[in-house]
């Protein structure tokens, strides 16, 4: 005999099955820590203080705040700037903690 032992690719089928409950497993596992992200607030703050944005895991925006003092009519412009540089932190965070938390991100899955 030439050793074969049958299944596929040298998996006999308790090998597969097992290897399927690992792999359920650990889909189960990243979609707990998927849910635990997407339920933590980031917050960030550009100017000093002056803009604060709150997001959460799942990237959607849960409230921006501005001191009184970065409302310029004349310059509106610094103030969308700041706004954007706020948000684009938080999302920085978010990554930042899928990359820790979850193998697939780092794999490109």
């Amino acid at each position: 005999m030439n050793g074969y032992r049958g299944g596929f690719g040298g998996f006999n089928g308790g090998n597969l099955g097992a290897l399927m409950k690992q792999a359920q497993k650990m889909q189960e596992e990243m979609g707990k820590i998927r849910e635990e992200i997407n339920n933590t607030e980031f917050t960030a703050s550009a100017g000093g203080g002056m803009v604060e944005t709150t997001m959460m895991g799942d990237r959607t925006l849960k409230s921006v705040k501005l001191k009184p003092e970065v409302v310029d009519p004349d310059d509106v412009e610094m103030l969308e700037d700041l706004i954007v540089a706020s948000v684009n932190d938080c999302l920085t965070q978010i990554s930042k903690l899928e990359k820790e938390k979850l193998p697939s991100a780092n794999m490109g899955l």
